[in-house]
């Protein structure tokens, strides 16, 4: 630790020997017509070709030797912004950029720096135009953020119903999902059928999946980091749509004009208005069932000085699922979803110095309610985050950024809790599980372009953790059926600790102006585990801490990559090789059952394994023109091996896929009509089948004893190797034409048609067995039969804003 904190004051040293004839040109880059900053936009001196980007705030610090320049601004889809300046002085220029005019439908970008993918460090990184994100297909017409990055190659999804993405390699908790800085623990809507991002409140969309920055951490997988929108503090204005299955509505405006801004988004579905009386009948099998689920975005932001900016953001959803049958008396409520807070500060502490403080708060709450007459069950579960965080980001020199920092978090874990009555009497299952921990870590990044060719970035970030009483540590007899012993820690007192370090280092060397290759090692360690009992990821999965049982999980990563632009960086093209190993992968023991953690601790029935994944991803991208898109491929291999699994075997990964292909085409017919389509392929996904199946019988040959429930005594099935069987291979092709109406200053408007699975494919969703008896000739006939979710699906959303 002394050794970083040696480290970080050596940096804040370097620009001190440029001082004496270096001056420093700083401020902001925002959008001229809303206000909002503007992420990631280029900001270099012309002479030099040599600059930096923005940050997530839109701030940006240059140092170089005085004299005349020429400072450029840009960023795709606006226009360049250039001033001539005499440098003698450090300066504050704030810049304002505005929206490129559409001639033809094409937006014509001169700026030769637009070629990020190339001058970049970073390997796997994608970062997502929202506004291209709302022109493809959508599944019944609500855009998604997290199906699109789906699209990508690197990342796979879970199928249709499954809830989680899989990247190169990495199980769905792998994956850090930030909304403004907090962590989104159950990013999907209806068990994974829609995200809880809606796109009308965000911004800015970033995935990284390689070559992993030190400031982010705890998780082995990727990062997706999405900002939400600021409001616009220029002028107030509404916008929303209304679909088949939800609406929404978002409102901005300014509080005190180019000084503080709002914005407030709700989206809410309304399935349950036609779950009932008169569009149901009470004498139908739907009856009593009732679903839906809301979410709500707000932010503000206030100017306080030159120096000092203040935001405030929050998200808070819910779904909600509820069953009655008036009839027999029983009923079910199924609550579940995720609350977050933000609040931020940024200083400056000078024109080189920018800093940001944080405190968070996450939450993520699963419920479960059945009641029949006098009988009453309840299941809940969920996690809880009190997060801050201190980040600098320093611009010693023109070829130096270095960022450091430190953030801490406290966790509060409720595995499966679980209650029961019946009438006046309460079933003892134990007191109510929570699981504390503490969660620290401090890192150092400096990006550092060696050579006009040579760039390399380089970080360190140590973590710490540390599981905490209250916690009772039970203790089993031989057979793991009777506690004989009970530990138990008081609260504060540490039950398990573990403190790591986490080197990450990525290089990039330009071959021309057009082409470079890259090459990462990273290393991260994630202190908090998801636990699934089925194959597909959902709303009842639990998260829990590494314990004195529980090791943490360690992913090391290798990547190499070969970068190529064309036509002025119009087309972006790259081929990325990875080898990830991972170690204290964590699987539920065979045969597990929920029950099985009432009056236990839920870490003795977990197993631990090692993993390992490699593939290549090929990517071809389109960035503007009339026609624009791309084309993702991806071949994979993941695997795994646990001692107490498959008999110790090594088996693929149930989300191993050897291929996955992306076709993302966008058309822009004229102003009034653009065009999309979607096709999907994905090698189908591995899972587990009965290699044999036994039939428990007492006296009597088989028809007899099949016709007779007194003497037929149950089926035994035994598994064939895990995940040794394939489902058939996925793939759909979705479309969608939008046709924006004639707009006037004050309103606009646009209609969306989409058409989702379009040639009608039945891809799997799971696999069952029908048994029968041949009344013929006595013989039992088994046959495996697919379930598939969705057929040909049209929408319309009408969309509007003023």
């Amino acid at each position: 630790m002394n050794r970083l904190l040696f480290l970080i004051v050596c940096l804040l040293l370097v620009g001190k020997g440029f001082a004496q004839n270096s001056f420093t040109v700083s401020g902001y880059v925002k959008d001229a017509t809303t206000g909002e900053a503007l992420i990631g936009a280029n900001v270099y001196f012309k002479e030099l070709m040599k600059g930096s980007t923005t940050n997530p705030y839109g701030f940006y610090s240059i140092t170089v030797e005085e004299g005349q320049h020429t400072l450029i601004a840009s960023f795709l889809g606006y226009k360049d912004h250039s001033v001539t300046i005499s440098l003698n002085t450090n300066l504050r220029i704030n810049i304002e950029l505005r929206p490129s005019a559409f001639e033809t439908g094409e937006v014509v970008i001169t700026d030769e720096r637009e070629n990020k993918n190339i001058q970049s460090t970073q390997l796997g990184r994608n970062e997502l135009e929202v506004e291209k994100i709302k022109s493809l297909p959508a599944f019944l017409g609500e855009t998604d953020i997290l199906k699109t990055i789906q699209l990508l190659p690197g990342v796979q999804t879970a199928g249709e119903g499954n809830s989680g993405y899989y990247v190169r390699g990495g199980g769905p908790d792998q994956n850090l999902i930030l909304l403004d800085e907090a962590v989104v623990y159950n990013a999907s809507h209806l068990f994974g059928f829609f995200s809880v991002f809606n796109a009308d409140a965000v911004k800015h969309v970033s995935l990284t999946k390689g070559g992993m920055p030190a400031q982010y951490g705890g998780r082995l997988a990727s990062v997706l980091d999405i900002t939400m929108k600021e409001g616009n503090s220029r002028e107030f204005h509404a916008e929303g749509g209304i679909g088949f299955i939800a609406s929404r509505f978002t409102l901005e405006g300014p509080i005190k004009k180019d000084t503080s801004s709002f914005i407030i988004s709700a989206r809410r579905t309304f399935i349950d208005l036609f779950l009932r009386e008169p569009f149901i009948s009470k004498e139908s099998d739907a009856s009593g069932n009732s679903y839906y689920f809301y979410d709500v975005n707000a932010k503000i932001n206030y100017i306080l000085s030159d120096r000092n900016r203040i935001f405030l953001s929050g998200y808070f959803g819910r779904d909600v699922f509820n069953f009655t049958n008036t009839n027999s008396g029983f009923s079910v409520r199924i609550p579940w979803g995720n609350a977050t807070t933000s609040l931020r500060w940024n200083h400056l502490f000078s024109d080189k110095l920018f800093f940001n403080a944080s405190l968070i708060f996450s939450d993520y709450k699963f419920r479960f309610r059945a009641a029949q007459q006098e009988f009453d069950f309840g299941l809940y579960s969920g996690i809880r985050d009190y997060n801050t965080r201190l980040d600098f980001t320093y611009f010693p020199v023109i070829s130096h950024q270095v960022k450091f920092g430190m953030n801490y978090t406290y966790h509060i874990f409720t595995p499966y809790n679980a209650s029961a009555r019946s009438g006046e009497t309460i079933f003892d299952l134990g007191d109510p599980v929570r699981l504390y921990s503490h969660d620290v870590a401090v890192y150092l990044n400096d990006d550092w372009d060696i050579t006009d060719r040579l760039a390399i970035s380089s970080g360190l970030r140590i973590s710490g953790f540390q599981h905490i009483g209250p916690f009772n540590r039970y203790l089993f007899d031989f057979t793991g059926n009777h506690i004989t012993d009970t530990i138990v820690y008081m609260p504060g007192e540490q039950v398990a600790g573990y403190l790591r370090a986490e080197p990450r280092f990525s290089a990039r060397y330009n071959l021309n102006l057009s082409s470079s290759v890259k090459a990462s090692f990273t290393r991260n360690y994630q202190y908090i585990h998801l636990a699934a009992i089925g194959s597909v990821s959902l709303p009842t999965d639990i998260w829990v801490p590494s314990t004195d049982q529980v090791k943490p999980q360690r992913g090391d990563q290798y990547a190499a990559g070969y970068f190529r632009n064309f036509k002025n960086n119009m087309y972006e093209t790259s081929l990325e090789l990875y080898y990830k190993e991972m170690h204290n992968q964590l699987e539920y023991s065979e045969g597990h059952q929920p029950e099985d953690d009432v009056m236990n601790n839920i870490d003795n029935d977990f197993v631990s394994g090692k993993g390992w994944s490699y593939g290549a991803e090929l990517f071809l991208k389109k960035t503007r023109g009339k026609m624009n898109g791309w084309i993702g491929y991806t071949w994979s291999k993941t695997e795994r091996k646990f001692p107490e699994l498959n008999h110790g075997n090594t088996f693929p990964a149930k989300y191993d896929r050897r291929h996955d292909v992306a076709i993302v085409l966008n058309y822009e017919l004229s102003s009034k009509w653009t065009i999309g389509a979607v096709w999907v392929y994905a090698t189908g996904n591995a899972l587990t089948l009965p290699q044999n199946r036994f039939f428990l019988m007492g006296p009597g040959n088989l028809q007899t004893s099949l016709q007779n429930p007194f003497i037929y005594s149950g089926i035994y099935n035994e598994p064939g190797n895990r995940n040794s069987f394939r489902m058939i291979p996925y793939h759909r092709l979705d479309i969608s034409a939008t046709w924006k109406r004639k707009t006037s200053k004050k309103f606009e408007s646009s209609w969306n048609f989409s058409i989702f699975n379009v040639y009608n494919r039945y891809n799997p969703y799971f696999i069952y067995f029908n048994d029968s008896v041949n009344e013929t000739t006595g013989t039992l006939e088994i046959q495996a039969k697919q379930v598939s979710l969705f057929p040909i699906l049209p929408s319309v959303t009408y969309n509007f804003r003023f």
